[in-house]
Parts: structure tokens; C-alpha cells; sequence
């Protein structure tokens, strides 16, 4: 399943492991869209297969299932990874390439 979740990473600049009852899922969805950026959000609990693929995203070293965020092909982390990233100023360099011209 891990083999899955890089490639769907992967082919979307900016990615969120999300389910649709998740708060934090939803807060730093919003997030990216205020800086200019519209993730790409596969939500796992309408997902055949998302069970397994929030097991392959622990693995990966998500501490907290969701929201897994990637950008770029890489894993970034969750909430706390990406909220730390935003309140140093890190996070719109990342999100650079995503942002509309």
C-alpha cells in the first residue's frame, strides 16, 4: 500500500491524506487554499483501500494518521510538522512551486 500512497504523492504537487471527519484534516486544508494553493485532499474513509493506506502512512512515520501531507513527492508530516513549518515562514517556500503565477 505504501507503493500507492508515493505514487498518488507523487502525481500531486500538493497532497493531503485526509477523512472527512477530521477537523485537523479540514483546518490545514484551509490553510494551504488561504496561501494560494489547492491541495489535492483523497479522502481515506471513502477509500476501498484506506484502511491499509493509513497503516502504510504510519509507517512512513506519520504519527497521527491524518492528515499525512506531502509536497512535492515528499512527506512533510501532520498538523503539528505543518503548522510549525507556516509559523517559521517555511511552509510558502515549499508551497512556491504550487502557487499561482
Amino acid at each position: 500500500m505504501a507503493d500507492k500512497v508515493q505514487r498518488m504523492s507523487s502525481e500531486h504537487g500538493v497532497m493531503i491524506f485526509s477523512k472527512s471527519t477530521c477537523c485537523l484534516c479540514y483546518a490545514v486544508t484551509i490553510l494551504f487554499r488561504d496561501l494560494g494553493v489547492d491541495p489535492y485532499v483523497h479522502e481515506l474513509d471513502h477509500d476501498s483501500d484506506g484502511k491499509d493506506m493509513e497503516k502504510a502512512l504510519m509507517r512512513m512515520g506519520c504519527n497521527a494518521s491524518v492528515p499525512a501531507v506531502f509536497i512535492g513527492g515528499k512527506f512533510v508530516g501532520s498538523t503539528n510538522e505543518v503548522m510549525s513549518l507556516h509559523l517559521k515562514g517555511s511552509l510558502i517556500q515549499l508551497l512556491k512551486p504550487y502557487l499561482p503565477d
